[in-house]
């Protein structure tokens, strides 16, 4: 059975033993209250012995005994949680290799155990609009929490969680609920409470307002990192561009070490590079395959329906899709790999403790030569680009200048706390040119794979007549781009 996903959106309210739960049906948009139901839950948690999962502020659950057994997973959200459904299986004190994945990015190769056992006496009620749709659900929870060793803890509490309804519905509850004794929930989740001062707290760090170069470098690195972290499972759900952002922010981590040399240690930052390097090319092929299959499927639509010869569209979605998909078994291996286990501890140290050469040097005074030496670097790339003698070393020089771009990009990205407008103009005329040349690159890519599609459509007896139109489109797409390049590059200054 295939996993299932919602956003949950709630609030939680701690209430005495006596507490009455007030009338619900006058909020707003409500228009009845079913008949309360009565649930008994179990819930086993489960965590590593260190509870890295409680630590990043997610879940793992197995409950019984209501609407929705089975193993759920909550992850933090930029509003509520993102919950994950699995189903219930036979296992019971092992968890399911598919729900272990969706949360490896946090645990890696650490055994999961139970942690918790929450067993809860709950009463739904559920509130109806006019149409019968349910807007939310208030539930009247009696938990009595069980962690090993220790005494059990009891207590109540109210959640109210939106179902159809919107936030408004929430807000106007509040004060209707506390009028009637409701506090503020004591934790954010029931199993936080369970734990208590047990989970390890985070060390919080944050930017400085007069920076080092140093700090510069701290901030933009955690970042990149936290966004690893966070299209880990996104990748492995195979949800829309994940791939393309997971591998932007291996690029952009990438980046940081190499320009800001000057304050990291190489024999720490080059390693970490090449292990970089090496994840962000394992998933390349699908992220390839992926920009491929868009473009062609417009790009066959424009050619002129008279000229399109035979089923052309499909068998170059036929091939693409073959290839994604054999690229992403690989992605898929390198996220479960040793390897990626230790590039991960590696750069959870990266952030908390950065290998630096110099903490006390000021960014404003030490950025603005990072830059010109990034700007540098792509304008030696441009010349080669210019005295290439082929134009298969052009288009290879133009590929590396598109790299050095990026690199400029990112390079400008990290220095707006410090350089303001100046940084954010460099990052926008940079990308400028990182999606010229990006345009001009995809369209040699496209030539070659058409190129070996042809042949072998001529080698099976096929028409190769369409696939050379769109050759031939593909070539001149790259001779445009390369003009805008050329228009464009004169703009790119740092002074």
């Amino acid at each position: 059975m295939t996993p299932t996903e919602q956003l949950e959106i709630e609030t939680k309210y701690d209430v005495d033993e006596h507490a009455m739960l007030p009338a619900l049906h006058e909020l707003p948009g409500v228009d009845r209250v079913e008949q309360p139901v009565e649930l008994a839950l179990e819930a086993v948690y489960f965590d590593t012995a260190d509870l890295r999962l409680a630590q990043n502020k997610v879940t793992l659950r197995r409950r019984t005994g209501g609407e929705d057994d089975g193993w759920h997973i909550k992850l933090p959200a930029a509003r509520g949680r993102m919950e994950i459904q699995h189903p219930l299986g036979r296992a019971v004190r092992k968890v399911p290799i598919q729900v272990v994945r969706a949360v490896r990015v946090h645990i890696r190769d650490h055994e999961l155990v139970p942690v918790v056992t929450l067993a809860t006496r709950r009463i739904v009620h559920r509130l109806l609009d006019a149409e019968g749709e349910v807007l939310a659900e208030v539930a009247d929870d009696h938990v009595t929490a069980t962690v090993e060793g220790e005494e059990p803890q009891t207590w109540r509490e109210w959640e109210v969680e939106l179902v159809g309804g919107a936030a408004e519905l929430l807000e106007a509850a509040e004060p209707v609920l506390r009028d009637a004794g409701a506090r503020p929930a004591s934790g954010p989740s029931k199993l936080a409470r369970a734990l208590g001062d047990r989970v390890p707290q985070r060390e919080t760090w944050e930017l400085p307002s007069k920076p080092t170069t140093a700090d510069l470098f701290r901030a933009y690195a955690t970042a990149q990192v936290e966004a690893i972290h966070l299209r880990d499972p996104e990748v492995r759900r195979d949800l829309p561009d994940s791939i393309h952002k997971m591998r932007v922010a291996t690029r952009r981590l990438r980046s940081a070490l190499a320009t800001y040399r000057p304050v990291v240690d190489r024999e720490v930052g080059d390693p970490i590079r090449d292990e970089l390097k090496w994840f962000a090319g394992e998933l390349g092929g699908a992220r390839d395959a992926e920009v491929l299959r868009e473009h062609f499927l417009v790009a066959v639509s424009e050619q002129p329906q008279e000229l399109v010869m035979g089923r052309v569209a499909g068998y170059i979605d036929d091939h693409l899709r073959g290839v994604y998909k054999q690229a992403r078994v690989q992605a898929l291996e390198a996220l479960e790999s040793e390897r990626y286990f230790r590039l991960l501890d590696t750069l959870d140290e990266l952030v908390a403790s950065p290998p630096l050469l110099d903490a006390e040097t000021k960014a404003k005074k030490q950025v603005p030569s990072l830059l010109k030496h990034d700007l540098k670097r792509m304008s030696k790339c441009v010349k080669r680009a210019e005295k290439a003698e082929t134009l298969a070393e052009q288009d290879h020089e133009l590929h590396e200048t598109r790299k050095a771009s990026k690199r400029l990009r990112y390079a400008a990205e990290s220095a707006v706390p410090v350089l303001g407008q100046a940084a954010t103009d460099l990052a926008n005329r940079a990308e400028q040119v990182q999606e010229v040349l990006g345009d001009h690159q995809d369209s040699v890519v496209a030539r070659d794979l058409l190129r070996q599609l042809a042949v072998q459509q001529h080698l099976d007896g096929g028409n190769p007549f369409t696939l050379g139109r769109l050759h031939a489109a593909e070539q001149y797409r790259g001779e445009r781009s390369r003009e805008a390049f050329l228009e464009l590059w004169p703009t790119i200054d740092f002074s």
